[in-house]
């Protein structure tokens, strides 16, 4: 199913309808401030697993982000953060940023793995972050690309319609999307770190 919804103004209605075809486990994917991205309920295992082979990664290592619609989410899935990050976060955020956090225990009974951190995305842009709202908790994220994937497809909703109609269930249409990735922070250590530097420039 391909939806068109726009970002000034997203429609409820359809937001409620996909938010639905989550919560039933299904996969979607949906437009950030950066690329598109392919996600599903974090806590619907089997549709966790869906993902991980569309992207042919190892849940037990791959490096997945959640997106979540504010800093609220953000504390049910990691450790306490100190001053320094938490305002990092709120002067970054919304924007094409991934944190990456020391994780609490909800992380890996999420996963059935050892997972000792978490990314964290809450990216500028209406459409995914309504979604997460209507959803109610965040939404597992992976983009439609590999880093050294840099191709037309990934940018045209359409086209990314086209390559993956019979693997997921909705791809939203929020128009074309960007082929540069967000700036991946690592905060999981004293001093907040650039591990990536994509889309988002920020001075640490």
């Amino acid at each position: 199913m391909l939806i068109k919804i726009y970002e000034d103004n997203p429609n409820e209605k359809e937001l409620k309808k996909v938010a639905d075809i989550l919560r039933k486990g299904g996969l979607v994917i949906y437009p950030t401030d950066t690329i598109y991205g392919i996600g599903c309920d974090i806590n619907n295992a089997k549709a966790v697993e869906k993902v991980a082979r569309i992207k042919d990664i190892n849940l037990k290592k791959a490096n997945l982000s959640f997106i979540c619609y504010d800093l609220s989410h953000i504390s049910d899935f990691t450790r306490p953060l100190d001053n320094q990050v938490f305002k990092l976060m709120k002067r970054c955020l919304p924007g094409p940023f991934t944190f990456i956090l020391n994780a609490n225990s909800n992380v890996p009974k999420l996963f059935k793995n050892n997972k000792k951190t978490v990314g964290i995305r809450i990216p500028n842009n209406n459409i995914i972050r309504e979604l997460v709202n209507h959803l109610g908790n965040p939404i597992l994220s992976t983009s439609v690309r590999d880093d050294d994937d840099v191709v037309e497809y990934t940018t045209d909703p359409e086209l990314i319609y086209e390559k993956f109609a019979d693997q997921v269930d909705v791809v939203i249409d929020g128009g074309f999307g960007g082929n540069a990735p967000s700036t991946i922070i690592d905060c999981t250590d004293h001093e907040p770190e650039i591990i990536r530097q994509g889309l988002g420039n920020i001075d640490l």
